[in-house]
């Protein structure tokens, strides 16, 4: 058994197909599979089950893939040591960040990281919150910008800055003549929300609940643009992000007076991340765009 065998046996789990695993990982099928067979001979147990249209994982499968994805996390790790100790500041970094925030503060502050680091090749990856955790547990990435909390045992994480909500309301609405409002202004209004999965919506639906406002049931979209499209049609309000806050006919934008609602973002990463130095760096260098004050 070697590393190479494992890296077949994660990408076979991965795919669920030989062929595709095949074509991932640059080698022929037949050889692939004799690998597979070969390490399952070693073991002395079946790890996939094979038919004619598919491949499903056994229950001892399961239990060495996840080992598998263990080890060659530290593979990797290994070889982030060896980088790190050559230049810190070289190579790759994946960072994350979810959908209602990534395309409004990744602009504010990618061109400083590259100027900052110019010879790091950064890459971004936008996915919604769960998706990202597990992509930094797993070591596809190296951090996320997350809205804080992220309950999660492997990460930890350095708070950022904090984000008011403002009220997007169609122009010609009541609340617009107003400079700005109140949460009891909102109390038994029906607000438009993101579907299932987005933070942004258990954020709004938690502010629903503090002031007796409802969620409109008729329609929830996919993104803050649907969002924003749909007050500028006339059909309803929501909350809005400040980085999110665009020009768009139609709608006007009003603070919250006293206590807004916000949401707080943090960069997570790896407890036991070999480039914490640099995420920490990373984080200083957001925390002073965002607010320069601080």
């Amino acid at each position: 058994m070697n590393l190479r065998d494992l890296t077949y046996l994660v990408a076979v789990a991965d795919h669920g197909h030989f062929g595709r695993a095949a074509e991932a990982s640059f080698v022929s099928q037949p050889a692939l599979s004799m690998q597979i067979r070969k390490l399952e001979e070693f073991l002395g147990v079946p790890l996939f089950e094979r038919t004619n249209k598919k491949v499903m994982i056994t229950e001892a499968g399961r239990e060495v893939v996840a080992r598998a994805r263990v080890i060659l996390q530290e593979v990797d790790n290994i070889r982030e040591i060896a980088d790190s100790f050559r230049d810190p500041y070289a190579g790759k970094i994946l960072l994350g960040a979810f959908p209602t925030l990534a395309p409004y503060l990744l602009p504010k502050i990618i061109p400083a990281l590259h100027h900052h680091y110019p010879d790091l090749a950064l890459y971004l990856v936008e996915e919604k919150t769960e998706i990202l955790t597990e992509k930094i547990k797993a070591g596809e990435i190296e951090a996320a910008l997350l809205a804080v909390p992220v309950e999660e045992d492997q990460l930890d994480y350095e708070e950022l800055f904090t984000e008011k909500f403002l009220l997007a309301l169609p122009e010609r609405h009541d609340l617009a003549r107003r400079k700005s409002i109140s949460l009891d202004d909102i109390r038994h209004e029906s607000l438009l929300l993101l579907e299932e999965g987005h933070c942004l919506r258990m954020q709004a639906l938690e502010v629903c609940t503090l002031v007796g406002a409802r969620e409109n049931t008729e329609f929830r979209a996919t993104s803050l643009e649907t969002l924003r499209q749909m007050v500028a049609a006339d059909v309803g309000m929501t909350l809005m992000p400040e980085f999110a806050v665009r020009e768009q006919e139609g709608v006007v934008y009003r603070p919250f007076a006293g206590d807004a609602p916000s949401r707080t973002i943090g960069l997570y990463f790896r407890k036991s991340s070999v480039r914490k130095k640099l995420v920490l760096e990373i984080s200083e260098l957001i925390r002073s765009l965002i607010s320069p004050e601080s």
